[in-house]
């Protein structure tokens, strides 16, 4: 953040359709591969707030958990969301848990009324837990990725489902079927 203090957000009602188009969804739905892919396609830059986040903090954001707890980097997470959706024009790609915050799913709801796309990547448990593997990069997996996996995808697949406008499945599937699927999301008028 600058010397000048972290910026202050639109309320959540007022936001204004910035992005493009939005991606939610879990952990190793394919957020980051996709929305890559789709702002090349489109010509649009591609923003992560896990990403935003890490930039801001200087640590990673699986470092953040164990640093400073869950609860200190969900806030910094409903800033980042905050900021990005105000300022950000091309494809956002939010953490798999930002719907957590009441708050960021009122501003994806006042983007929604403005007209925005919220495309909720969907991923069934089998290949999730295939693409997440092993890796100890995503926090909120812990010591039992498959069996915390099962217990995420359950809690949050209402939350995703409240705030997207479009649900596209990536499990099984070639990430370029899904980015084309995805493509044909983005509102044909907001197109460069």
């Amino acid at each position: 953040m600058t010397s000048a203090g972290p910026r202050t957000p639109a309320s959540p009602t007022t936001a204004a359709r910035r992005p493009l188009l939005v991606l939610v969804g879990p952990p190793s739905s394919g957020k980051t591969t996709v929305g890559t892919a789709l702002s090349g396609r489109l010509g649009v830059p591609f923003r992560d707030t896990d990403a935003d986040v890490e930039a801001g903090t200087g640590q990673r954001v699986a470092d953040l958990f164990v640093d400073l707890g869950e609860p200190h980097f969900r806030a910094l997470e409903e800033q980042a969301v905050a900021v990005a959706i105000e300022e950000h024009d091309g494809i956002l790609a939010l953490g798999g848990g930002a719907v957590l915050s009441a708050v960021t799913r009122e501003r994806l709801a006042g983007y929604t009324r403005a007209g925005g796309t919220v495309v909720w990547l969907d991923v069934d448990l089998a290949s999730a837990a295939e693409r997440v593997g092993l890796g100890r990069s995503r926090p909120v997996l812990g010591l039992n990725p498959r069996a915390t996996l099962r217990t995420l995808l359950a809690a949050r697949a209402p939350l995703y489902a409240e705030v997207a406008t479009v649900t596209v499945r990536t499990g099984g599937r070639e990430p370029g079927e899904v980015v084309d699927e995805v493509a044909a999301a983005v509102p044909a008028e907001a197109t460069p």
